[in-house]
């Protein structure tokens, strides 16, 4: 009885290591071009990206939150970021997962973040 692998974190990229750095550094600068329209700091310093999975054709798969369930732009924020990611020279496929588990809290959020919304 054969078994199919899993997928994780551990698992060995067909894409060359410096490769793969440079292409994570140009989704982050994506990412981080995108704002949460209540809170004057982006996404990726918030701490709203929990995960980014790079297949090896390039198809990226991002689990996010969002500070609130309620937060206005919910329905939108998902579409903005997967816009962004399109913008990166090679990318494949983009698909952005909304998730509240578990839920975003201020200790997520960057120094950086910490230090533009004097949140000491």
């Amino acid at each position: 009885m054969s078994e199919q692998l899993e997928t994780t974190p551990d698992q060995v990229s067909a894409i060359p290591p410096e490769e793969l750095e440079a292409f994570t550094q140009k989704l982050i600068a994506a990412m981080k071009t995108v704002y949460d329209p209540e809170i004057p700091v982006d996404i990726y310093e918030l701490g709203l990206i929990y995960k980014v999975d790079v297949a090896d054709n390039k198809d990226v798969a991002v689990d996010m939150t969002l500070t609130a369930p309620g937060c206005p732009v919910a329905g939108e924020m998902p579409n903005m970021v997967r816009d962004a990611l399109l913008t990166v020279e090679g990318i494949g496929d983009v698909t952005v997962n909304m998730t509240f588990d578990p839920p975003w809290t201020p200790e997520r959020m960057s120094e950086e973040a910490r230090l533009e919304l004097n949140m000491f």
